[in-house]
């Protein structure tokens, strides 16, 4: 059974649609998986043991019955622990919500469940999401499963690893400076942050209100353009959600001869690693090899919206935790708490500047993209480094050692990461697809014929770690 741990959701619900693979027996399998590996590389703050048995028997017996709920009938799927699951603990990754119990799902929770998906437990994270290592002192720092003595990013660094060693077939994480893309690039996985709006956020705790965005995470393109048909959707219990319909294009690309791809050296190339520059530069070859035409871009403006993108952030994180930080701010861990007290220090007047910033910045990316399909970067600047490498003073800026990615949800345009190959220490290198608005479709379409050609993930991680 410990190899249908690896297989891609599409085959894992066709096997369970014609009764050739049981919903418990899988379960199973997976609460199994979850014992031997978690001990060592604390993917999951809590399992859910008795609650995704239960679940798997009903809808084992639905299967039976030729009852069918959704494309996720029976799929054991991870939730990151700052989205809500009722009944369950949702804490953020912090030790002030160690007892919290929410009484409500989160919108995307129940589009899950509706789907037929089994939450098997909420994944580790970086503090209040609050961090691209995903060390965390309250509930263990999550481990690269490709080297455990290296970070895994963060801040869904428990989902990637949860989905990379198969102890789930996918993942919920949030994204907002890059929080599912990351960890998707250092892990070897997939990692969907859909446009801001798409996706419902309500019931999950913020981190910045106008930059969260819930992804789906998974091994391949195609997973992630089935959890993206579950979620997507307009909410009116979240003000922010789009009432632009989402309907997926499910035509196979199987070259890429209609499609123009931007490439804006300044900034997004600016610091890369030679070893990962130079898988990068394959990873454009093999699109114009795939018939894409490349055009050069400059887009104007980055330092500038950069600082409005820091701005907006830390204003808007502090503002959600000044309260909490009134009773119980000894409880925060050091790099959350560093990251707090910038943000306590912006006035209103820099606060509406960088939003003004940020308007005009979106309609001249916009104006910039107007030849061009899809916009291609790299996901991670840098290897992933030792856990315990980094101070909290330098915290605030891992995200953008590690990657570029802050810039494109201050955008809030749909990006996706997906392997583009593995460093001679094999370690997996991720490659970011940036779309245009609610264009979630074709960059997955680009992201699949490029994945399927290329062959990343070359191999899915078979785990053999072991508590030892």
């Amino acid at each position: 059974m410990t190899d249908v741990l690896f297989k891609d959701i599409g085959a894992v619900h066709n096997d369970i649609c014609t009764k050739r693979l049981s919903p418990v027996e899988l379960t199973d399998t997976v609460l199994k998986h979850i014992e031997q590996l978690n001990p060592v590389l604390h993917a999951f703050i809590h399992v859910q043991h008795e609650q995704a048995r239960e679940r798997a028997v009903q809808l084992e017996n639905e299967q039976m019955r030729g009852t069918i709920r959704g494309p996720l009938h029976g799929i054991p799927i991870a939730v990151k622990d700052i989205i809500h699951v009722k009944g369950t603990p949702t804490t953020a990754g912090s030790k002030i919500l160690k007892n919290w119990q929410p009484d409500e799902d989160a919108t995307v929770v129940r589009r899950l469940v509706e789907a037929g998906a089994i939450i098997v437990g909420k994944a580790n994270l970086h503090e209040f999401a609050m961090g691209a290592t995903n060390e965390n002192p309250h509930y263990g720092s999550v481990r690269n499963p490709w080297d455990i003595s290296k970070i895994a990013g963060g801040s869904s660094g428990g989902s990637a690893v949860a989905v990379a060693t198969g102890m789930s077939f996918g993942a919920l994480g949030t994204d907002t400076a890059g929080s599912v893309r990351l960890p998707s690039a250092l892990c070897g996985t997939v990692g969907l942050k859909p446009t801001y709006g798409r996706v419902s956020r309500h019931s999950c705790l913020p981190f910045s209100w106008s930059f969260d965005h819930i992804g789906p995470m998974t091994r391949t393109v195609r997973d992630a353009a089935i959890m993206l048909d579950v979620l997507a959707g307009a909410d009116p219990l979240d003000e922010a959600s789009s009432q632009i319909p989402y309907k997926r294009d499910t035509t196979i690309l199987h070259n890429l001869t209609e499609i123009t791809i931007g490439v804006c050296v300044e900034h997004f190339f600016e610091g890369v690693d030679s070893e990962l520059a130079s898988l990068m530069d394959e990873a454009l070859l093999t699109l114009e090899e795939l018939g894409a035409t490349r055009v050069d871009l400059h887009i104007p403006g980055i330092e500038e919206a950069l600082w409005a993108q820091r701005m907006i952030a830390q204003a808007e994180a502090y503002s959600f935790h000044e309260p909490l930080l009134n009773d119980f701010g000894h409880q925060y861990s050091p790099d959350v708490a560093f990251r707090l007290e910038f943000g306590r220090q912006i006035s209103a007047t820099d606060y509406l500047k960088a939003q003004r910033i940020r308007r005009s910045f979106i309609q001249r990316t916009l104006d910039v993209m107007k030849g061009v399909d899809v916009l291609v970067t790299p996901m991670n600047h840098n290897k992933a480094f030792p856990i315990g490498s980094v101070t909290p003073e330098e915290s605030i800026a891992n995200m953008f050692k590690l990657a570029k990615a802050p810039l494109v949800s201050l955008l809030g345009f749909p990006a996706l990461a997906l392997p583009c190959g593995y460093t001679q220490e094999n370690m997996p290198v991720g490659m970011q697809l940036v779309g245009k608005p609610f264009a979630e479709s074709l960059l997955l379409q680009v992201g699949d014929c490029y994945q399927r050609f290329a062959g990343w993930p070359e191999h899915l991680l078979k785990c053999k770690l072991t508590t030892n």
